[in-house]
């Protein structure tokens, strides 16, 4: 599981997702000073942690290094939610509280989402989907309803 980046880390990882391109340490260099006065030693010295920790990849480009994204931000945010979640006693509330914190915008993002899931995944009746099919149905099933249940079938409040 990644841990979060720090700030300096994730200005050059947006860079690099955003380009989605191999990048100089020059060319981050040049566009985080349209915001900053730093370093061309301080972008490298980040560019090569974020290499040692495995977040990109590098090849040699003449007298230079080109970076590129070992992943995307998308999968990198996804893994950031599910460690979040993952740490919860009680990951059906947190979900519950998580959705209830969501714009309109980003609950419609959800629900296109789920529907890429639920059209990707084979149809099964509820008897016979795993156990984990179930809970998830049910935790889907309280977030349109504002409930929540755990698994020995108490909700959020403990009811």
């Amino acid at each position: 599981m990644p841990r979060q980046l720090g700030e300096l880390e994730d200005a050059v990882m947006t860079r690099v997702w955003q380009w989605n391109r191999p990048v100089t340490v020059r060319e981050v260099l040049e566009d985080l000073q349209q915001e900053r006065s730093i370093a061309y030693t301080t972008v490298m010295t980040v560019m090569d942690n974020l290499h040692q920790k495995g977040w990109v990849r590098r090849e040699v480009s003449g007298r230079a290094y080109r970076y590129t994204a070992v992943s995307t931000r998308a999968a990198y945010s996804a893994a950031l939610m599910n460690e979040a979640w993952s740490k919860s006693d009680n990951p059906a509330a947190a979900l519950v509280a998580f959705f209830g914190m969501m714009s309109q915008e980003q609950r419609e993002a959800l629900n296109d989402a789920i529907r890429i899931l639920q059209r990707d995944i084979p149809e099964e009746t509820a008897e016979e989907a795993p156990q984990g099919e179930q809970e998830r149905a049910e935790v889907e099933g309280a977030a349109h309803t504002g409930e929540s249940r755990g698994a020995d079938g108490e909700d959020a409040a403990g009811r």
